[in-house]
């Protein structure tokens, strides 16, 4: 597929997808989504990637969606691209892999909905935050609502969906939207750094914790221990008895 929102490099294992629309400060599009679902599914495929790291050309890694492309849309058409872009993101957490955001600036409204659909995010110290969907008479439709009081407990995540309001990466750091800041300068290298500490544990454990993790946060505690169990148990006779041979006799792991 050619990608014309999107450039994609691989390298030592990790997949760099930044949105390249700096023009229109990285809005999201309809073309962004299918080129991002393309992406998704030509990563998960290639044995030669362990994580993938999304972030965003120029001063924004995404300030929103394209209201010039939602403008003219009737009820059911905003409903489809609601729809659309939440099986996108949806798409992010059910890969196997795991997705780091690197977030360069601005993540607003559909940007902090992309953001929050990766498994954690790295920031800039510079870098915004907020769902101001509510100044133009809307509410968030990539899963914002969902996501947000998921991942900063339902007081903060309604003060930010009800106010509009835009809030530092300081604040954001404070009520745990972001896990990491970083200067500027220093993004993509600390984040580069993360995601290649990550690559190099035992992918199938990675991708498990992924998995049980995720899928746990949204079940009963019973019921993610019982899942933690399978998976723990998975592991011996296969990845993880190198990895503890490897700790025993002092040496690398041969994943």
């Amino acid at each position: 597929m050619d990608y014309k929102n999107l450039d994609v490099t691989i390298s030592e294992g990790i997949a760099l997808v930044k949105i390249s629309r700096p023009e229109a400060l990285n809005a999201l599009n309809t073309n962004f989504f299918l080129e991002m679902d393309d992406v998704i599914s030509s990563v998960s495929n290639n044995v030669d990637v362990q994580v993938m790291v999304i972030t965003g050309e120029g001063k924004a890694f995404v300030a929103g969606a394209d209201i010039s492309e939602m403008v003219d849309k009737s009820p059911g058409e905003g409903e489809d691209f609601s729809r659309l872009g939440q099986n996108t993101f949806r798409g992010l957490e059910l890969m196997e892999k795991p997705v780091i955001a690197a977030v360069n600036g601005f993540a607003l409204g559909g940007g902090l909905e992309l953001a929050m659909g990766c498994d954690f995010r790295i920031a800039s110290t510079k870098a915004k935050f907020g769902q101001p969907e509510v100044n133009l008479g809307m509410i968030p439709g990539y899963a914002g609502t969902q996501r947000l009081s998921r991942l900063v407990g339902l007081g903060d995540a309604l003060y930010l969906l009800m106010s509009g309001e835009m809030i530092d990466a300081q604040d954001a750091l404070r009520i745990g939207l972001v896990q990491k800041l970083v200067e500027p300068d220093d993004l993509m290298e600390e984040v580069m750094k993360i995601a290649k500490t990550i690559a190099s544990k035992g992918p199938k454990a990675v991708r498990k914790v992924k998995f049980v993790t995720r899928d746990g946060f949204l079940s009963t505690f019973r019921e993610g221990c019982a899942l933690e169990s399978k998976y723990f148990g998975s592991q011996f006779k296969d990845e993880g008895e190198e990895g503890m041979r490897a700790f025993l006799e002092k040496r690398k792991p041969n994943w």
